[in-house]
């Protein structure tokens, strides 16, 4: 601190004493520090952090404690264990009841029911040990000193009881007959049209992470790319339950439009999605008559990697449905697979118009993809849910 220089010391001629000098110099130093004001800001008085630490654990914990309960209650009010038992008991004696040997196709079907009985009885087991356990995880937090590994462990036990819950929930909303099956998805573009293809690659980027977001994975087994840009067209496989109850609903038409200038709307973007099913535990045992179907192999095509493939088709002639297949590593395997697609679209067609042969299709009454609007977008900035 800077300190203002001291007056002259002396008086008459003489310099004054050491002591009264000492004395003057400690009084000015002093003056001069009374003349400095050093800044200052007045704070309000705050509550340490460690009480709004507990405050916000104490809150975080029952919310925590609320979703536990909901999932636990939500598991115990189910009833569906007591339900699929019995459904289970029931196919049992129905087992005994039937002689298996006299119709295999029908002995095949009720034990593939049961199976499915005996996985969903046990699957529900599983949730009702989750739901006990993390009932008997939250009695013990609540009458101990607070423990946050015993509330996460509860926690992560009632995310299984709800994703558990959830899948068993949709899957008796799914009750069709090929809905517990996997899926086959194709995606078609708009032929001379490169904004389709790019859009065919967008719905293709789409599809597969919904199969990620699910838990899943989806396996591109052919793509046709384009010249330009995009692609031709591609099929995935969803080789899990239920995949194609979930996607059966995609089949049709998915457009991409947008509006310039405030000009009308246009179509930038047109693309087909076909939905067909994949059998996963066994094979379809339907009978293609040999005259009813052509087997031909297309042109030669360019794949991602710049090898070159072939492409099996193979058509219908009393339906006039075609179906290709080009992943595979050799014309026999893709043969195989083209004509397991075109049987499991016929079985879809058999059952949506309640028929029991291939003979009774009505033709003109099979839908085509391309006539079916599904869903359409709309490009940003513009929102369309």
């Amino acid at each position: 601190m800077a300190v203002k220089p001291l007056p002259s010391m002396r008086r008459g001629g003489s310099t004054w004493p050491w002591p009264v000098r000492c004395k003057y110099q400690a009084s000015a130093i002093n003056w001069s520090m009374s003349r400095t004001r050093l800044p200052c800001s007045a704070t309000r008085g705050s509550p340490p952090m460690d009480d709004k630490s507990r405050v916000f654990k104490e809150l975080g914990l029952s919310a925590l404690r609320k979703k536990i309960e909901d999932a636990v209650v939500r598991a115990e009010t189910l009833g569906a264990l007591e339900l699929e038992e019995a459904r289970r008991i029931s196919i049992e004696e129905q087992i005994r009841e039937y002689n298996l040997w006299d119709d295999p196709a029908k002995s095949n079907e009720i034990l593939v029911k049961l199976a499915g009985s005996a996985k969903v009885v046990d699957a529900l087991k599983d949730l009702t040990y989750k739901a006990e356990e993390a009932k008997l995880i939250i009695e013990l937090a609540n009458t101990s000193v607070v423990n946050y590994g015993l509330f996460k462990q509860a926690y992560e036990a009632s995310v299984d009881i709800s994703i558990s819950l959830d899948h068993y929930e949709m899957s008796k909303l799914l009750n069709g007959l090929y809905d517990t099956q996997g899926a086959s998805l194709v995606i078609e573009s708009q032929d001379n049209d490169t904004f389709s293809k790019i859009w065919a690659d967008r719905l293709l980027s789409m599809y597969m992470k919904w199969a990620e977001k699910q838990g899943r994975k989806g396996r591109i087994i052919e793509k046709c790319y384009c010249e330009s840009a995009g692609i031709k067209s591609t099929t995935i496989e969803f080789e899990f339950e239920f995949a194609y109850g979930y996607l059966q609903g995609e089949r049709g038409v998915h457009r991409m439009i947008s509006s310039l200038d405030g000009s009308p709307f246009h179509e930038p973007g047109v693309a087909v999605v076909d939905v067909i099913p994949l059998f996963l535990d066994m094979g379809s045992d339907l009978l293609l008559d040999n005259e009813d179907v052509i087997i031909s192999t297309n042109s030669l095509s360019e794949n991602g990697d710049g090898q070159i493939e072939s492409s099996v088709c193979v058509q219908h002639i009393p339906t006039g449905l075609s179906v290709r297949s080009s992943g595979e590593r050799n014309y026999f395997a893709n043969k195989i697979k083209a004509l397991n697609r075109l049987k499991a679209k016929l079985l879809v067609i058999m059952s949506e118009q309640g028929v029991s042969s291939i003979s009774s299709i009505w033709r003109d009454a099979i839908v085509d993809p391309w006539t079916q609007d599904t869903r359409m977008y709309m490009s940003h900035p513009y929102k369309l849910v």
